[in-house]
């Protein structure tokens, strides 16, 4: 059955969210249609009015550009009442009725939502992934070798009787599978947390970036950082930070030497040296106390670059966000510097976003 929709995967119990992002998103580029979710189904589909809009709406922005959602696929075709018998040859005759929106794909990915009702599709999916590539190559959907350059065909099973077709684009996607990248736990890490910074560091900033604002030697400044996970995480890169926090540091970190723990309040500490290259921060502290404050350390250059989470209510969360970081981005805008934000709602968040803030001079940009 043709169809013409954008679908949004995301962590499960943040469908609302993720709909109003896309509907306030889309809309803005005129790309207008109407979200379908249900709770802790883990995905949203956002319908088009015009049908013809869909290569249009994929294009407007890429799934890093976005806050809540963790893939987002271009859905021409749907089926619903899939038998049991030859699924593959159901998925071929779908195809044959609608248009290919390219000439061949590089890639099939096989996919289901990431809940506990999703995980009883998985075994499924890996298996059938085999034989439906083979199909798809045979009927000319699929280059002969895998080609991660071209755009990838995404076959997502909502159930086992309905699955949506759909593609992505290598510029505009997610490279992981479900869109969710899996990180392995430090053993030596004081806790979970670390995987929190780990994610924003390898997901949200380019290698440049990286390379830039965590340089071996650099200085950093962890605001309610214990017991030391975040700071684990510069620690090892080299950095030396402050930690900022009434609680402990694990010894592990203030054995390195690279480490200087202050028992202080964060909203009033300041940069031993004036300044640092790098300020993270993961306080439980209201999301607009938070961003101002963010904004006094980027803005009175106490901080080059920062990296921080913004905990969220349980209500508006999409619309808490937007507000707390256009008060932000409005202080940084007037400044001579230029800045690359980004703000994530990733794997290894719970009910929180990071935000990335880089500052670039002007001429970078």
């Amino acid at each position: 059955m043709s169809n013409s929709s954008i679908l949004g995967y995301c962590r499960p119990g943040y469908e609302n969210d993720t709909a109003n992002e896309l509907t306030s998103r889309y809309g803005e580029a005129q790309c207008y249609g109407y979200p379908v979710s249900k709770k802790h189904s883990g995905f949203v589909l956002y319908h088009l009015y015009d049908a013809t809009q869909l290569e249009q709406t994929i294009t407007q922005f890429a799934v890093h550009e976005s806050i809540f959602p963790r893939q987002l696929v271009a859905v021409f075709a749907s089926l619903t009442d899939i038998e049991k018998e030859d699924r593959v040859g159901q998925v071929l005759d779908a195809l044959k009725e609608v248009e290919k929106p390219f000439s061949n794909f590089g890639c099939v990915d096989v996919e289901y939502p990431d809940t506990e009702e999703g995980k009883t599709l998985a075994k499924f999916c890996r298996k059938f992934t085999v034989p439906l590539r083979q199909a798809l190559r045979k009927a000319g959907w699929l280059t002969a070798k895998e080609n991660l350059g071209k755009p990838k065909l995404h076959i997502f099973f909502e159930s086992f009787e309905i699955c949506h077709i759909g593609y992505t684009l290598p510029s505009h996607a997610s490279r992981d599978h479900l869109g969710i990248c899996r990180l392995k736990f430090p053993s030596d890490a004081p806790s979970r947390s670390t995987l929190k910074l780990e994610d924003a560091l390898v997901n949200m900033l380019s290698d440049k970036q990286q390379a830039k604002i965590l340089r071996s030697g650099g200085r950093a400044v962890d605001l309610g950082a214990c017991p030391g996970g975040w700071t684990y995480q510069l620690v090892k890169r080299g950095m030396y930070v402050e930690a900022i926090d009434n609680g402990l540091v694990a010894d592990s970190l203030m054995n390195t030497g690279l480490v200087e723990h202050h028992a202080a309040d964060g909203f009033a500490y300041r940069p031993q040296f004036g300044r640092v290259d790098l300020l993270v921060c993961d306080m439980i502290e209201q999301p607009d106390r938070v961003a101002k404050l963010m904004g006094d350390w980027l803005v009175k250059h106490w901080a080059t670059h920062a990296i921080f989470n913004l905990k969220l209510p349980m209500k508006q969360r999409y619309e808490t966000v937007v507000e707390a970081m256009a008060l932000l981005n409005s202080r940084l805008n007037a400044l001579d510097d230029a800045f690359a934000v980004k703000v994530r709602h990733l794997y290894h968040d719970r009910d929180e976003v990071t935000v990335t803030i880089v500052r670039t001079s002007k001429d970078e940009v």
